[in-house]
């Protein structure tokens, strides 16, 4: 959770005659790189993910208030794909509540651990260090043996080549999947982490998994899905890259809008420890009405969430009477 530092900042801003909220706002993506089908030739889905990434280059760079909730949005899209690839029910409400409604120290449970596996990679600095790959494989249940230890070194080399990004993050995939085919969510993990160290991102975003195990991602005149050990994989790759990125830039666009709303009505509240509470909705994907904040009772935190739901501030996100969870 962020600390109240960033909205005393962003506090002082504002109360400059010169401050406006475009800042908070990200700028929308364009039509000309937004592919509505799959690129038929590779030169073309290479252009696009290119294109798409260098736009979504600056959200990720920025580091505006917003991110924290935006790169947890992304990683439990890729969760929920992650899920339905693993032949679960889970959707992204399922999700969450395993998350965020479990008891301290639980375990959320074999899909839970998908969206802890996103979110691990999420906001952190891109790196494929000892520790963190042995995280990622408990988390997918995999063991760590030769062969994974064999893709992880060549993603490593990849990730500090000169080959370019996208090509290098589906190469990591590809050897990733040849080496170990039961491990496919792992090596879209990989890929994402290989692009953002060969873009020097300074944070990591779940990207390609989302996308790339839809359904109804495919590529040819037949529709065949291709996998990742595919001669393909390269060119669904770059497409694959192409529309996540304009699907992340999407989703930019609305959270910077929630959050120019919820910072917009921040000096109107009242209530002790406020100012915790929107920070912790800007970078978090949900905060339970029960958490601890600020000191603040369940009763005081569950009448500020219903305040700024009222301003049209926050939302309630699971539509339930109780173990409610709120957001932007």
């Amino acid at each position: 959770m962020a600390s109240t530092g960033g909205l005393k900042r962003r506090a002082e801003l504002q109360s400059s005659p010169n401050h406006a909220l475009s800042h908070l706002m990200s700028p929308g993506f364009p039509a000309w790189a937004r592919a509505a089908t799959i690129p038929a030739h590779e030169p073309e889905a290479a252009f696009l993910a290119g294109a798409g990434l260098a736009l979504l280059q600056g959200v990720v760079t920025e580091a505006s208030s917003w991110q924290g909730v935006w790169l947890q949005r992304l990683a439990l899209r890729a969760a929920a794909a992650s899920a339905r690839a693993a032949g679960r029910r889970e959707d992204e409400p399922g999700l969450r509540d395993a998350f965020y409604l479990r008891g301290a120290g639980d375990d959320p449970g074999p899909a839970g651990r998908l969206l802890v596996l996103w979110r691990r990679l999420a906001g952190h600095s891109p790196g494929l260090d000892d520790a963190r790959v042995r995280a990622a494989a408990a988390d997918l249940s995999l063991p760590l043996d030769e062969a994974l230890g064999s893709a992880v070194a060549q993603a490593r080399a990849l990730a500090g080549g000169a080959r370019p990004a996208v090509f290098a993050a589906a190469e990591a995939a590809a050897v990733c999947a040849r080496l170990r085919p039961d491990a496919e969510i792992l090596g879209l993990w990989l890929a994402d982490v290989v692009l953002a160290r060969r873009l020097r991102w300074p944070v990591a975003a779940p990207l390609l998994a989302a996308v790339a195990l839809q359904g109804e991602f495919r590529l040819g005149p037949q529709g065949r899905r291709v996998r990742l050990a595919d001669p393909a994989w390269p060119h669904l790759c770059c497409a694959g890259y192409a529309q996540a990125a304009a699907q992340a830039c999407d989703l930019a666009g609305e959270l910077s809008r929630r959050a120019a709303a919820l910072e917009g009505v921040a000096p109107r509240l009242r209530a002790r420890g406020a100012a915790v509470v929107v920070e912790a909705l800007l970078a978090n994907d949900a905060v339970a009405a029960s958490s601890r904040l600020a000191g603040m009772s369940d009763r005081g935190l569950r009448r500020l969430f219903e305040r700024l739901v009222a301003l049209r501030a926050a939302r309630e996100l699971t539509g339930r009477p109780s173990f409610r969870l709120y957001g932007l």
